[in-house]
């Protein structure tokens, strides 16, 4: 079983030892993330949705991020993966969620924000947390340690939550 399979099968332990469902909210992986989790027989008990908003209208169309947010900060950044986590939980009603937004490459990268950003957020209830990360590699290898860092954040986040109820 690969890395990716393997995390997506703990983290589903994890959410049905706390009953609990999870949410994926996507720009710079395209679903990666979800079709990860989904790719596990039984998922469904603990998968609730996953939602692909690569433009920024569909991030403020489905997701309920603020328009001017794009201007002021651009996509890649903390307050839109904070606002994109928080919309899908809202939609969705799963307890935890992760988002990602990123510069997968090869272009679209900046000073600021070379190929290789990627900003994370994940939220558990009313907690969100985020983290900017820069991954090296070329577009599937960027892509590939974004889904990998997405699912290590949501293990962390439930085992935490584990040892609080133990």
């Amino acid at each position: 079983m690969d890395q990716i399979s393997q995390l997506a099968t703990e983290l589903g332990l994890l959410l049905q030892a706390l009953n609990a469902q999870v949410t994926t909210a996507e720009s710079c992986t395209g679903g990666g993330i979800a079709e990860a989790i989904t790719r596990i027989a039984g998922s469904s008990a603990w998968f609730e949705a996953g939602f692909v908003t690569y433009s920024n209208q569909q991030k403020t169309r489905q997701l309920n991020v603020p328009e001017p947010l794009f201007v002021q900060v651009g996509a890649v950044s903390r307050e839109v993966v904070e606002a994109m986590v928080r919309g899908a939980q809202a939609q969705s009603g799963a307890r935890f969620a992760v988002a990602v937004s990123g510069v997968a490459g090869p272009g679209g990268g900046s000073p600021e924000k070379p190929v290789g950003t990627v900003w994370l957020a994940w939220g558990d209830g009313d907690h969100v947390t985020t983290e900017r990360r820069h991954f090296p590699g070329n577009r599937d290898e960027v892509r590939q340690q974004t889904v990998i860092a997405a699912l290590e954040g949501l293990i962390r986040r439930t085992v935490r939550e584990i040892k609080n109820e133990g």
